[in-house]
């Protein structure tokens, strides 16, 4: 049975009513499968930052959450990425100007676009965070971790035979939800478990998971996912 606990019944049934229930995809084959783990990042996990997580989650709790998921993933042969939000030099393709010169007024753009700048602590993963030696590290420089700017993700992850997709982090309905979204139209199989996105507000993490659990990604709990990749954490 899915596991719906943190789901508003409602919710599940306007996402599913063209499907019998939350399930989407099979069995997971761990071997074929990166956990993309986004904006991790003291940007929006250290005390008093920028972009702090809120809505029903803690940050410990999500961090705690997200590694135990890590270690599923790694013992399962699939590979984890940790994936930054940055910042580049104004003028240069990896300054994103459409986003960060019209949708933020200057003074708190400046400040965001500061801490997402290589080399400022906010823009370091958390210290929590349980980064292995075999995990990769990357910079993304738009919402969408596809987006062709610096990072060819696709490319590196089919390089690696990896075929499914399981996106994780915050905000559920910015960065994640662009990001899944982008992943299951080049035609992999996706997942974002529920308990393991988070957003500034619970509307806003409420919004993004109906926006993709319709028809974008298969959306369960992660100790569901956990039995549906043949090992429990």
């Amino acid at each position: 049975m899915p596991d719906t606990s943190g789901l508003p019944e409602e919710l599940v049934r306007q996402s599913t009513y063209r499907r019998n229930g939350l399930a989407v995809f099979g069995e997971i084959d761990l071997c074929r499968s990166a956990l993309l783990i986004l904006n991790m990042q003291n940007a929006w996990l250290a005390p008093g930052a920028p972009f702090r997580v809120g809505g029903a989650v803690s940050t410990d709790q999500l961090v705690a959450r997200i590694n135990a998921f890590a270690t599923f993933v790694r013992a399962g042969g699939g590979q984890v990425a940790w994936i930054r939000t940055a910042v580049g030099q104004r003028g240069t393709p990896e300054y994103w100007s459409t986003y960060y010169d019209n949708f933020v007024e200057p003074v708190k753009s400046a400040a965001a676009v500061a801490a997402l700048t290589p080399g400022n602590e906010l823009h370091k993963l958390y210290a929590d965070a349980d980064v292995q030696p075999a995990d990769w590290v990357l910079d993304k420089y738009r919402f969408n971790a596809f987006a062709p700017v610096s990072l060819d993700l696709d490319s590196k992850l089919r390089g690696k035979g990896i075929d499914t997709v399981i996106v994780t982090g915050t905000a559920t309905n910015i960065c994640c939800e662009t990001t899944i979204r982008d992943a299951m139209t080049r035609d992999f199989r996706t997942f974002m478990p529920h308990d393991l996105v988070a957003a500034p507000t619970e509307d806003g993490h409420i919004a993004g998971l109906r926006n993709v659990m319709q028809a974008f990604a298969d959306v369960r709990g992660s100790h569901d996912l956990t039995y549906a990749g043949g090992l429990k954490y």
